[in-house]
């Protein structure tokens, strides 16, 4: 896509979960030149998810939140910090490299996972959720862009 006409574009999806002991997820994907913000959390199963907007209202932007540049060269680890954490939260700087490997792209991310999953032990399980998820969410968006160029 031609940088010249860009417009910030922003999208929210649920995301389908593989199991169904865990909680709906929903990603909010604010899209800009290079660069990709996500958000991802779990919706509460207790209200209706609907679009998924009133998940991402009722979200933690800062519970764990981190930024990444993909490499310069190739095979290089992405350089990233955490710009906020808790205590008991690490997955977004991984996560955050990852991506920005992957897709090329500075990544923005915030992971909003709920406490009791990460203690009771399906932390890594709803993380291996959310991520498959915005990898497929990414995916579609460069399969359009690369349509519309």
């Amino acid at each position: 896509m031609s940088r010249a006409g860009f417009t910030t574009k922003v999208q929210v999806k649920v995301l389908d979960t593989s199991d169904p002991s865990l909680p709906p997820l929903v990603l909010q994907i604010t899209q800009m030149v290079d660069t990709y913000m996500l958000w991802i959390g779990a919706a509460d199963s207790n209200t209706n998810i609907g679009n998924g907007t009133n998940a991402v209202l009722n979200g933690n932007l800062c519970k764990d939140w981190a930024c990444a540049m993909p490499p310069r060269v190739s095979g290089a680890p992405s350089a990233a910090t955490s710009l906020f954490r808790s205590s008991n939260s690490d997955v977004a700087l991984p996560m955050a490299q990852r991506l920005a490997k992957r897709f090329q792209k500075q990544i923005f991310l915030s992971v909003d996972t709920p406490t009791d999953f990460r203690t009771m032990g399906q932390g890594h399980r709803l993380v291996f959720e959310a991520e498959r998820g915005i990898v497929t969410a990414l995916k579609e968006i460069e399969k359009l862009e690369q349509i519309s160029e």
